[in-house]
């Protein structure tokens, strides 16, 4: 018996709302995992088959957190349930039924780097010039032309029939019939083929409608075209459909998300019962506050207001840093704190707007020894070595696959050029054949010279691999597959630290395997294949709390932290530039402000620099409307600063003036210490003393703090100077002249640090 007394009135609602369309609009933080998972549970109680239900989400990472919580309540009848993403649930119809299309159905599934491949020898298969149509280009035209459900001749007809746009379809055209060829599909063909099957052919979806009765939809306002449409094909005329989800926090229509598809599921279903969750579990009230009169700002949206019971809790604590380095030492003097106050390393996340700005981030943790993890890097099924041996098991499952065969006909190398190759394809388009049918028929390819001997080789090593792939079980057939093609053993011929770095993570690809072996006991090479081109970042990302994480505010969507530094919130960086003259943009970026602000359960950090190099390029930004858009009562602000000016008021147009900062050279004079509102308080709130403070050494504390001379003095070696971060220390040595003066400085923890005299937060004090 399921006990739904341990949900909320609202939750409980959602849960027992089993019939008929049911709009759950899920704030941050509201549990809507948990109404998900009970209402999974609920509906098999009342008696609905396990087998009648479909419950989809946006990563594999997600769905398995929902078939475990499912399977907690309701036991291993919940198995016969489909819970998966959108791909692996069009990947599974597909495999049932993809024949019926002219695919066979061990199709491939193209990642990125497939999908470049193809794009590429397409592109210069039309003789097109990188420059002129970059490759990148070219598969942002594809992808979002199949976002929108276009073939090539429908994109055409909507574009402006120059000669680039009928470059473009060519390649488009070409691109569809390389994928066809190659007997693949990319991960938007997973959602489109999966349409044309059931709008092509009625019984197939007659048997799906009948099979899920009962359809749950995670992150709706995540869905694009493709799977608005495919929800609303499979629901028919049952209607019980139920999709939750939170406008405030679509953040990807760049790739496609539709916000109308949640803001008019009222009037795509009239009938539809709408239960909001409003009470959040996540945050403080102060942090609840400053989301919520950031996103009221929005037009766009379904109106409701997070609360909690959690208490006010920290206000929001708003640093202004002179540059982006005084911004990074900022932040990691700060994760520094906190560490030392008893905080987890993985309880701390740094979110930024673009990948850009994590470059000096990355340099301020380095200097301050801080473990640090920049999330969002390469991919574990990225690595090259990784991605061979997949290739080959990709190539064996299917020889269709020519990008797969292509990549691996010389890897390890086994002499056989790009100019080999090349004549193996042209053999196998004369003749109509993939290019392992070319590599099998070598003794007929009359142009391979001296090199049909390796080509031999490989084609015999092919047969007896295919024979062996059904032979063996997937963990066994990878160990023989290994060895077979000898491929640790050319790297550990090599006997360097790369190489053995390699061989380890060939040995992770082996783990990876016999993981998929014990949780597929029935699995094969394509069950595991499969299994890898539906793993997404998000899936593989490290949760052992070792590190401080260094992520862009797009990826934080759907995590959390106790303690959240939100970089760069100025005009120009955050929102981009490009947005502030769209209202459309404009509002998406409010929605990942918002996003970015409920990723914090304790403390929020905002932070914004007078002047920013970025992307080669030195600008001065206003501070970010999104911070003029929070209440003064809720900002704890100059947080760190030896300066007591509070940021001028926001007005009409945004705030009047950027902050300033008292070390830059325009100001004279002296810099008062710090206030209730600097650092000193910050250091209370957390409970922070003596050696724990990171911008206050032993023995110092913030009424002690130094006066200072002059805001940009002239340094003479055996100076006093204080540093914002570090300290009090004394100068060492002095290097050049002017703007290029570097000043060294041994600080009283006996450390020794090199900074540029004139950019770095340092001021002479009187001895």
């Amino acid at each position: 018996m399921i006990d739904l007394n341990a949900l909320n009135p609202q939750q409980r609602a959602a849960v027992e709302q089993t019939e008929g369309p049911l709009l759950v609009l899920a704030g941050a933080g509201s549990g809507k995992t948990r109404v998900l998972t009970y209402r999974v549970a609920w509906l098999m109680e009342k008696g609905v088959a396990p087998w009648h239900i479909l419950a989809i989400t946006f990563t594999n990472k997600a769905a398995r957190e929902m078939a475990d919580r499912v399977h907690a309540l309701a036991g291993e009848a919940s198995e016969d349930a489909w819970i998966s993403t959108f791909h692996a649930c069009c990947a599974r119809i597909l495999r049932r039924d993809i024949e019926k299309l002219g695919y066979k159905r061990q199709f491939a599934i193209y990642d990125e780097d497939d999908r470049m491949s193809v794009i590429k020898t397409v592109a210069k298969e039309l003789q097109l010039s990188d420059k002129e149509y970059p490759p990148k280009q070219l598969r942002a035209v594809i992808s979002d032309a199949k976002n929108r459900l276009l073939t090539p001749k429908e994109w055409l007809k909507e574009s402006e029939g120059d000669f680039r746009s009928r470059k473009l379809y060519e390649v488009y055209e070409r691109y569809e019939r390389a994928l066809k060829g190659n007997n693949a599909l990319d991960f938007d063909d997973l959602l489109i083929k999966t349409l044309v099957l059931l709008t092509e052919h009625p019984p197939v979806l007659d048997y799906y409608r009948d099979k899920f009765r009962y359809i749950l939809v995670d992150e709706y306002q995540d869905t694009n075209a493709a799977q608005y449409m495919l929800v609303r094909l499979l629901a028919g005329e049952r209607h019980n459909l139920c999709v939750v989800g939170d406008d405030d926090q679509s953040i990807y229509g760049w790739r496609g998300a539709d916000l109308r598809n949640i803001l008019d599921f009222e009037k795509d279903f009239p009938e539809c019962v709408t239960i909001k969750l409003e009470q959040n579990y996540r945050s403080t009230g102060n942090i609840l506050d400053a989301a919520n009169q950031v996103i009221a700002h929005n037009r766009g949206r379904k109106e409701k207001a997070l609360w909690t019971e959690a208490g006010e809790g920290e206000r929001v604590a708003l640093y202004h840093a002179m540059d982006e380095r005084d911004e990074a030492a900022f932040i990691a003097a700060m994760a520094r704190k906190l560490i030392a106050a008893g905080e987890t390393p993985g309880g701390i996340a740094v979110l930024y707007r673009t990948n850009a700005q994590s470059r000096v981030l990355e340099e301020a943790f380095v200097r301050g020894g801080t473990p640090y993890r920049v999330y969002g890097g390469q991919r574990f099924y990225e690595r090259k070595e990784v991605k061979d041996l997949i290739a080959y098991m990709r190539a064996l499952a299917n020889p269709d696959d020519d990008v797969s065969t292509r990549r691996v006909i010389n890897a390890p190398k086994r002499g056989i050029g790009d100019a080999t190759i090349d004549k193996l394809a042209d053999y196998a388009a004369a003749n109509e054949m993939p290019l392992l049918s070319a590599v099998l028929d070598y003794e007929n390819v009359t142009t391979l010279g001296s090199k049909k001997k390796q080509i031999g080789e490989f084609a015999k090593l092919m047969i007896d691999l295919t024979e062996r792939m059904y032979e063996l079980k997937p963990s066994a057939f990878v160990e023989e597959l290994i060895e077979r093609t000898g491929y640790v053993a050319a790297l550990e011929a090599e006997k360097t630290e790369e190489s053995q770095s390699r061989v380890e993570n060939i040995r992770e690809l082996q783990g990876a395997v016999s993981e998929f072996e014990r949780l597929n006991p029935e699995g094969g090479v394509t069950d595991f294949l499969e299994n890898v081109a539906l793993v997404s970042d998000l899936d593989a990302m490290n949760e052992s709390g070792g590190a401080v994480t260094l992520m862009t505010l797009h990826s934080a969507k759907g995590l959390e932290f106790n303690d959240v530094f939100l970089a760069g919130m100025e005009e120009g960086v955050f929102p981009l530039t490009r947005a502030i003259f769209d209202d459309d943009l404009l509002e998406e970026e409010r929605r990942l402000a918002y996003v970015g602000i409920t990723r914090a359960k304790k403390r929020l950090f905002m932070s914004h620099a007078r002047t920013r190099a970025l992307y080669n390029t030195r600008s001065a930004n206003e501070l970010s409307r999104f911070v003029a858009e929070i209440p003064q009562r809720l900002i704890m602000d100059g947080v760190g600063r030896m300066d007591a000016r509070r940021v001028p008021p926001p007005t009409s147009g945004g705030w009047n003036q950027p902050a300033r900062s008292p070390y830059n050279g325009r100001y004279q004079g002296q810099a008062p210490a710090r206030t209730s509102t600097g650092s000193a308080e910050l250091d209370r709130k957390l409970g922070l003393t003596g050696a724990q403070k990171g911008a206050d050494l032993p023995g110092w504390s913030a009424s002690a703090a130094p006066r200072a001379v002059k805001a940009a003095p002239a340094f003479e070696v055996g100076d006093i100077v204080y540093h914002r971060v570090f300290g009090k220390g004394q100068v060492a040595a002095l290097t050049g002249q002017g703007s290029g003066q570097r000043v060294k400085i041994r600080f009283i923890d006996g450390s020794e640090r090199t900074f540029s005299a004139v950019a770095a937060p340092i001021v002479k004090v009187e001895k």
